[in-house]
């Protein structure tokens, strides 16, 4: 980053934390994961999806969703990259990726909720 001069010195040490201020790309990819886990039922079917690997259908049960809106939601978590989908057959499952991204979604919904993982 380049130096920059600010125009008031309160003689906080700014400089030591603009070192290391997120450039703006990566503060817009974060603001998307944001954006995505904001949704309710979304947020509800990805703390499933994080616990077990499960189909269309049975997320939709779960959620006492339709099929359809469970479908627009996996789309978009998957799109995502926050949870991957195998077929098997005429079935499609999912579950949540395997990256540290999604892992850190988990912890901090397992946090927000103030709830331990059950499979911890």
């Amino acid at each position: 980053m380049a130096q920059i001069t600010m125009p008031h010195d309160h003689g906080q040490e700014i400089d030591k934390v603009l070192e290391k201020l997120p450039a703006q790309e990566e503060c817009v990819q974060v603001a998307e994961i944001f954006k995505l886990i904001s949704d309710g039922s979304r947020l509800r079917i990805l703390w499933l999806l994080c616990h077990c690997e499960e189909c269309v259908s049975n997320i939709a049960a779960a959620m006492e969703m339709s099929d359809p809106a469970v479908s627009h939601h996996l789309k978009i978590l998957r799109q995502s990259g926050l949870i991957v989908s195998r077929r098997d057959g005429k079935e499609v499952y999912y579950k949540l990726a395997d990256t540290a991204q999604a892992q850190l979604v988990h912890r901090a919904c397992e946090e927000m909720f103030q709830i331990s993982c059950p499979l911890e």
